[in-house]
């Protein structure tokens, strides 16, 4: 399995269910993906069972459910699958009857804060926030009009006082979190204004909004920038593997099976009309596309699919 997001580590553990031998490969240093690495704190709604649950929460409570079978390769990064013999080569030291892509979004990296950023302040600029008590009693802009942007200026307003800074009157993420970014006191919500400007003032950052389709300014002066523009991310690197991509998603058949037979795909790394890139779907395309590797590895085996069904 490559990939140990959260779909990548329910997948181990279900395919560990029916017996099989599990090894799960990871680019990062650490377990769970882009949810454990950019927003551990993140509050997360749409995970059934919990209402909700922190990522590293999640990550924590998928990982207690892995058994000592499952052999974990981190900092491991899959730069070639050969297939030959019926199994596939990965990296020349890795061999596999099946293979199981649970990437989720792929190699990501930040949009970039539009503006130069002097260097004597370049440390008061982040891209996420890990801890953020680190800010308390600060005074923290927020840039952006997504999930994070909304999700960060609620975190971050138990700490600090908290401006949400984004180019539209409207947001894009959860309307019950926009609700409670709009009735929290610590949170000024400065719409439509874009950065115009950033100079270190005193070691703080004064910033210059410009408000949009107009020629009005005004200039803030805050302790730390944290930038929400979202992340660049694709799986691109998967079609030297010979895997058809479709709108830059990986191309899957309904057994969650790509255009190389015996490699499948589960979670936000596949694409197929009507997905919804919510982790609660990628849960349900690892049971299918582990049900489907079953059946390429045991076609003659009666499978026993658990259900609530009598």
């Amino acid at each position: 399995m490559i990939g140990a997001g959260p779909v990548g580590l329910f997948s181990a553990y279900f395919a560990h269910l029916h017996g099989l031998k599990v090894v799960l490969l990871e680019s990062l240093p650490e377990l769970g993906g882009q949810p454990a690495a950019l927003y551990p704190n993140k509050v997360i709604q749409d995970i059934p069972v919990f209402k909700d649950i922190k990522s590293f929460q999640l990550t924590e409570k998928l990982c207690s459910n892995l058994s000592s079978d499952v052999t974990i390769i981190c900092n491991y990064k899959v730069e070639n699958i050969i297939h030959e013999d019926s199994q596939f080569i990965i990296n020349d030291d890795l061999i596999s009857k099946t293979v199981l892509i649970t990437t989720g979004n792929g190699a990501f990296k930040p949009k970039a804060f539009p503006l130069p950023i002097p260097t004597s302040i370049d440390n008061k600029l982040s891209y996420f926030v890990k801890n953020p008590q680190d800010y308390q009693n600060k005074e923290v802009a927020v840039l952006g009009g997504g999930d994070s942007a909304l999700d960060w200026a609620l975190e971050l307003s138990q700490y600090a006082k908290v401006s949400l800074i984004h180019r539209r009157n409207q947001f894009r993420g959860l309307e019950s979190n926009v609700e409670k970014v709009k009735h929290n006191s610590q949170i000024s919500v400065l719409t439509p204004y874009l950065p115009a400007n950033l100079i270190d003032n005193s070691g703080r950052c004064e910033l210059s909004l410009k408000k949009v389709g107009t020629d009005e300014t005004k200039t803030i002066v805050f302790d730390n920038l944290i930038v929400a523009y979202g992340f660049r991310a694709n799986n691109r690197f998967v079609k030297k593997w010979g895997i058809e991509l479709e709108n830059d998603l990986i191309k899957v058949d309904r057994k969650m099976e790509t255009s190389v037979k015996g490699i499948f795909a589960a979670g936000d790394s596949v694409g197929y009309d009507g997905r919804v890139p919510i982790i609660g779907i990628g849960f349900g395309e690892a049971q299918v596309a582990i049900t489907s590797i079953m059946q390429t590895i045991f076609p003659n085996k009666k499978m026993t699919i658990h259900s609530t069904s009598i």
